[in-house]
């Protein structure tokens, strides 16, 4: 479960991108975060994964206050949560399998856990015969592929995807789509950023809009705009 009660962010500009914002999203759900470019959907991402703090609030993820974490507690908490971008982010020094296999590297997976539960994910986004090549070899969906897969290879509860479909074209786009229903419909909790209209009227999905950093709109099974 995710939690926000009475979050606001102002920074020392005076800046306030957030305004007050209660918000509670189950374990299971899917849900678009929508709003226009500075609405404060980064903002309310970078929060939940403890980049930056909130000016008011108390944020829960799981059971667990994170606003009161101590620093050496945060690396654990970005393992329960995966985080796919627009801009793919991979190595380009390193294969596909590499690429995956480093997310558990990172939290010192044993070796053999990794051959293990490496060329499951891949063969989840359908990439099992793209292992040994590089990011460059690849199309933007299938990099971006790699990327969910690098975000799902740890068993996070919590999946984060920060407009991953905005340097795709419509058809690799519902590729992606299909991979993150599929990766919810598992049992992932799945938050997605986005601006792709089409996207999130097809879906019927739970939507909530953020304008000027306040929620305007929390619909079930909603449209990109109130009138969709």
């Amino acid at each position: 479960m995710i939690q926000m009660r009475n979050v606001s962010k102002e920074f020392a500009d005076g800046n306030k991108v957030l305004r007050n914002i209660n918000l509670t999203i189950n374990n299971g759900e899917f849900v678009f975060l929508v709003g226009s470019s500075g609405a404060g959907k980064s903002t309310i991402i970078k929060l939940l994964l403890k980049e930056m703090e909130p000016t008011t609030g108390t944020i829960i993820v799981g059971d667990k206050d994170i606003t009161k974490y101590k620093r050496r507690e945060i690396p654990f908490h970005r393992r329960n949560i995966g985080v796919v971008f627009q801009d793919f982010r991979l190595l380009q020094e390193k294969t596909v399998y590499e690429n995956v296999a480093f997310a558990m590297e990172v939290i010192e997976a044993p070796p053999k856990e990794i051959r293990r539960q490496v060329p499951i994910i891949l063969s989840m986004v359908g990439l099992s015969k793209k292992a040994g090549l590089y990011p460059q070899q690849l199309s933007g969906g299938e990099q971006q592929r790699v990327s969910l897969a690098r975000a799902m290879v740890n068993s996070p509860s919590i999946l984060i995807a920060d407009e991953p479909t905005g340097n795709l074209d419509p058809d690799m786009s519902w590729d992606i789509m299909k991979t993150l229903s599929e990766i919810n419909q598992r049992g992932t909790t799945v938050l997605m950023a986005t601006h792709a209209s089409d996207i999130v009227d097809k879906m019927k999905k739970r939507v909530v809009e953020i304008e000027n950093g306040i929620i305007t709109r929390d619909e079930m099974k909603g449209g990109y705009s109130s009138e969709a």
